[in-house]
């Protein structure tokens, strides 16, 4: 009773205090990355399935998977992605991993949610190239397919806005976790080494977490390329212009996560820096107006390693055969 009362008096007035490292990890502008925690098991296990199903395309070949592969970080490790008939798509494939965690989805921002987001490569005619219409054919078509959709919509008929939520709530799923930065966030003092952490005091003291914050270091706002130096790229993309039509807007991007930057390579709107060392030099000069030396570069090079989580660990799904009365493919047309 005794030593109980006597905690008690040092708690009221401050003298025991919260483990140094989480109290320090408490006040910084990097936040960890929690598990996912699913609501619908079965809209999650429909969406892995149309998320993998290429049969959502004009060519029977192309998936979502195709640009955001998730055995290559959610990505394609292309400057720009391929699309039907081998058309070169205009910007590059951001990452999918953690992407429930941005405002918006899209460089542009134009989409307000994966929901909505999830239509568009669908119909576009330089991704998927199929339409709404004929990829619900598709999948009303399939009985497997229907009875998976009446089991959770509680309808006779799919509509795309079915599809397009059960593929959100998978994506919602796709977050990444038990990074080494995140186990020092929580208090492991050893997760990160000295050089890392030398990285990580660079990225704060150099400006960068002024825009690269939060559990997904990223994506919570849209930024201007080029902010210090004009941005010099081949590529034709206006940003948040293209959107709102205002000229302001002009080469503002969201900004993107750095979660797993190790593994989604090449960088930036045009897919033009192909190494990280690139792309810390590029955004120091024309974005904080710094010259990194060689070393400093190498530092937050070896931070940035440290955001890489755990990966989706997944089972590829069993698709359900097409019927007779399925729309065939048109992989040539």
């Amino acid at each position: 009773m005794i030593l109980r009362a006597l905690i008690t008096s040092l708690l009221a007035v401050g003298t025991i205090a919260a483990p140094p490292a989480q109290a320090a990890a408490a006040d910084e502008p990097i936040k960890p990355i929690e598990a996912a925690k699913p609501k619908n098991e079965n809209k999650v296990e429909l969406g892995k399935m149309l998320f993998f199903d290429p049969r959502l395309s004009k060519s029977g070949f192309i998936s979502c998977n195709s640009c955001h592969n998730l055995s290559m970080g959610g990505s394609d490790n292309l400057p720009s992605s391929i699309g039907h008939k081998w058309h070169q798509g205009p910007i590059n494939s951001p990452t999918v991993l953690n992407s429930s965690l941005s405002l918006a989805q899209f460089w542009d921002g134009r989409a307000k949610d994966l929901k909505d987001q999830a239509g568009g490569p669908i119909a576009n005619p330089g991704e998927m190239a199929f339409s709404h219409e004929l990829a619900v054919g598709v999948l009303q078509s399939i009985p497997q397919y229907r009875a998976r959709f009446k089991q959770i919509y509680s309808s006779d008929k799919v509509d795309i806005g079915m599809a397009t939520d059960a593929i959100a709530a998978f994506e919602e799923t796709l977050v990444t976790p038990d990074s080494r930065f995140d186990k020092w966030l929580k208090g492991d003092k050893n997760a990160i080494n000295k050089t890392e952490l030398e990285g990580y005091k660079l990225f704060k003291d150099a400006g960068c977490t002024g825009c690269h914050n939060g559990p997904a270091v990223g994506g919570a706002s849209f930024q201007k390329m080029g902010v210090l130096e004009p941005y010099k790229t081949q590529s034709k993309a206006e940003g948040r212009f293209a959107v709102t039509g205002k000229e302001e807007d002009r080469l503002f991007f969201k900004v993107p996560t750095l979660r797993n930057v190790e593994l989604t390579y090449p960088y930036f709107h045009d897919g033009a820096a192909a190494t990280l060392e690139d792309a810390v030099n590029t955004m120091g000069r024309i974005q904080l107006g710094r010259n990194f030396t060689k070393d400093e570069n190498a530092k937050i090079v070896a931070f940035l390693k440290t955001l890489t989580g755990k990966q989706p660990h997944l089972t590829l799904p069993i698709l359900p055969p097409s019927s007779k009365d399925t729309p065939k493919p048109h992989p040539f047309d």
